[in-house]
């Protein structure tokens, strides 16, 4: 088999560089109006002396967890760099140029999740206040503008980092840039994790403790967990959600980029998957200013309009700059007829990379705008599914649990045809040639891409204005038409979060299969270097029928399995400490129920930090070592299986657990507002339960598995060629093959033994005589 084209024969020609100068400027630009965004956001009034106290406090929870988990996280960014700096790669250049990106990729997702929680424990109580004032406009504006913020540094750090790596390193940039998509991966994977136990935790805790048992509103002020509860929504949805995406930014990009030096070399594969993300920035710069409140209409339909609008515009330009920038011809793309690993050539003389890179990134903005309606059909609170899902309440707690369920599950099925479809149709762009084909599925991720500055703004609006109402109510400075708007604004975000909380996933799979092609790639270039006489029997490990590609699949996905249950676990393990305490304080001060006595909010806060970072470890350790146990010690037919499986299994588990979450969540809203029986009923009582079990489904398990996919298929891509070294050719050694493989191996059973043994119902336990002890 002929080598398809190594990323070093790509140079950067002198049109090429000036197109790479345009984007570094474009995302400096993007920075610039976060800048403003922000200035925009803290000039508005920070509300009563009340609420800034309140305000200060959240703000000084989030800081400090944030501060605690970064150096936490430290220590595993250190031993990856070291890691990194382990692995083959073609010069002493490339290598430390890949574990030097690795550290501002980690460093870029965690400066965009502090700034995330940053800004947004500043803007709750200015949301608080504008509606104080009966300002439904500006409060919106303030909520959005937030967002805006946060979701231009999402877009200005990855095209800044993407574009400099390409202008310093040329054609060797993609295999540097491995090292600053795995940066924001791991580093989104802990925050996600992390961030979700916290804010699961405190959520749960205050729910069931304050709402079930003492029938006290869910942010009143004598619940020692509600500080922790809006600490939680930010460290969680705010720092986490942005993490996720940036990460999704960076990994995405460098797919795209990697595909696109193999498929279409000094033809653009350098510059195209740089120009299209430059687009989207334009776009959401203008989605951004749009938004604002119509009298008479809802929110979300206003938030809509403007995301369907930057859409088609990114469609439009992204069209347009396809035909301008890329080949109309397969002239420059003969070596692509030999690239077929399995055998065979691709028959490209009517391929028109031009047009397919256009229809391939329009599939890409067509697929976030679906999945955007699809997700709100299920989770919004005046879709038939939710409110079906409330109705099911007037029968107690487990007829909302199990139509929950089913929700999650049927959404599932329609959301995963869907991105299958898309998928399906990317590839027959290819003319049959994979890379080119694996090419438009990056770029059709390059495409969703466009819209991520406006869906990080929608996902932040959610815990800025779930916050805002928080504040309002614990301060009791908001009342009357101010409340109104509060609570409008509060049930918008949560059908936002959800809606985002689909995208993201679907971004993910986009990503993760791109890098899936990625790892071909790189076992196609290991093969020809390495192992010319045995690439028969390489390839023949990947046939499905090969038992070791089998059992890659159904580790795969068993893995991810095992990550949402030690998530969910952590989840109840915490929350299950934060109950005790908040009982523990109604019980040893009775002053706390009337007003006499306050709560200890810190001593809740500093257990939902503990218990997070406790946590940590282990899902952290089975991500990165899982593929490389599989992959060392089965083979990278065995690999390529374990990634396709935790594809696979990971997009359906994704989409069941946010929108089961979803549809529990927003069936509490619906209660709350009055429909059978309304607050303080016993269907509001079981819509609660309903919404404690959906907690850790959406906002810890499901997103975690978002970058959890990502960082395994980087560890894969990572890892192939030491793989291929160890197993085939002059420099096989199967002692120190299985060696790893074992070590890594007994580094997975460790950290899950540790887990386990942690006890799930920690904090009281009943005595033989049923009176609740201390433990």
């Amino acid at each position: 088999m002929t080598p398809v084209r190594a990323v070093s024969e790509v140079t950067l020609s002198g049109g090429d560089t000036s197109i790479v100068i345009v984007v570094l400027c474009i995302a400096v630009v993007a920075l610039v109006f976060g800048f403003m965004f922000r200035r925009e956001v803290l000039a508005a009034s920070p509300g009563t002396e009340s609420m800034r106290e309140i305000g200060a406090a959240v703000q000084e929870g989030a800081s400090a967890y944030l501060r605690r988990q970064f150096k936490t996280l430290g220590i595993f960014a250190v031993v990856a760099f070291f890691l990194l700096m382990a692995l083959p790669a073609e010069d002493t250049s490339i290598l430390v140029g890949r574990s030097v990106a690795f550290i501002f990729g980690a460093g870029f997702s965690a400066s965009i999740g502090y700034l995330g929680m940053n800004l947004a424990t500043a803007a709750n109580m200015r949301v608080a206040e504008a509606a104080r004032h009966g300002s439904r406009d500006e409060g919106m504006r303030i909520a959005f503008r937030t967002g805006g913020t946060v979701g231009m540094a999402t877009v200005g750090l990855g095209l800044f980092g993407a574009a400099l790596v390409v202008l310093v390193y040329g054609g060797d940039a993609p295999v540097v840039l491995e090292g600053f998509g795995f940066g924001a991966a791991l580093l989104a994977m802990f925050m996600r994790v992390g961030g979700g136990i916290f804010t699961k935790a405190a959520d749960v805790g205050a729910d069931l403790v304050g709402k079930v048992e003492a029938g006290i509103p869910e942010d009143d002020p004598r619940n020692a967990a509600t500080i922790a509860d809006n600490v939680g929504d930010n460290v969680g949805d705010c720092a986490g959600m942005a993490a996720d995406l940036f990460e999704s930014y960076a990994v995405t990009l460098v797919a795209a980029l990697i595909l696109g030096t193999a498929a279409l070399g000094n033809e653009g594969g350098l510059t195209f998957p740089l120009i299209i993300p430059a687009i989207g920035v334009i776009t959401a710069i203008l989605g951004v200013y749009i938004t604002k409140a119509q009298p008479g209409v809802n929110a979300l339909r206003s938030i809509n309009r403007s995301f369907y609008i930057s859409a088609g515009i990114a469609a439009v330009a992204s069209v347009v700059a396809a035909f301008v920038f890329l080949p109309g011809d397969s002239a420059g793309l003969d070596g692509l007829s030999q690239a077929q690993p399995f055998g065979g050539t691709a028959d490209l003389t009517d391929v028109n990379p031009a047009l397919g890179a256009a229809v391939a990134v329009v599939i890409g903005i067509v697929l976030a705008a679906f999945i955007l309606w699809l997700t709100g059909h299920f989770t919004g609170t005046e879709s038939k599914p939710t409110n079906d899902v409330a109705r099911t309440s007037l029968t107690g707690p487990a007829t909302v649990v199990l139509s929950g369920i089913g929700v999650g599950l049927e959404s599932a099925v329609y959301t995963a045809v869907t991105i299958a479809i898309a998928i399906f149709g990317l590839f027959t762009l290819g003319g049959g040639s994979l890379i080119l084909s694996l090419f438009f599925v990056a770029l059709a991720g390059c495409g969703l891409l466009t819209t991520v500055g406006v869906i990080v703004a929608m996902d932040t609006f959610g815990p800025v204005s779930d916050n805002a109402q928080g504040i309002a109510e614990m301060s009791g400075d908001v009342d009357g038409d101010g409340a109104k708007i509060l609570t409008e604004l509060d049930a918008v975000g949560n059908t936002t979060k959800a809606i985002t909380k689909g995208i993201a996933i679907t971004t993910a799979v986009l990503a993760a299969t791109a890098l899936f092609g990625s790892y071909l790639n790189a076992i196609i270039r290991a093969v020809d270097e390495a192992a010319d006489s045995e690439s028969a029997a390489i390839w023949d490990q990947f046939l499905v029928f090969d038992p070791r590609a089998l059992v890659g699949m159904i580790l795969g996905g068993a893995v991810v399995f095992l990550f949402s249950g030690l998530a969910i676990n952590a989840v109840t393990r915490a929350a299950g400490a934060i109950v005790f305490e908040v009982r523990r304080q109604f019980r040893d001060h009775p002053g706390i129920m009337n007003y006499t006595e306050k709560p200890d909010y810190a001593r809740v806060v500093d257990i939902c930090t503990r218990d997070s970072l406790r946590e940590l470890a282990t899902p952290g350790l089975l991500a990165v070592f899982a593929p490389i146990a599989v992959g060392f010690g089965l083979g990278v037919g065995a690999l390529a299986g374990y990634l396709a499986g935790a594809i696979v299994t990971g997009v359906l588990m994704a989409v069941f657990l946010a929108n089961s979450g979803g549809a529990w969540d927003n069936a509490k809203k619906i209660v709350e507002d009055g429909q059978y029986g309304g607050k303080g009923s016993p269907a509001h009582e079981a819509t609660v339960i309903g919404d404690t079990v959906g907690d850790p489904f959406k906002d810890t398990a499901g997103p975690a598995i978002n970058p959890l996919i990502k960082v395994m298929n980087l560890v894969a891509l990572l890892i192939a060629p030491a793989i291929i070294g160890l197993t085939y050719g002059d420099g096989s050694n199967d002692l120190v093959r299985w060696g790893i493989a074992l070590v890594s191996v007994v580094v997975i059973v460790s950290a899950v033994v540790v887990s386990k043994r942690r006890d799930i119902a920690i904090g009281d336990a009943p005595d033989k005589a049923g009176v609740l002890t201390e433990r």
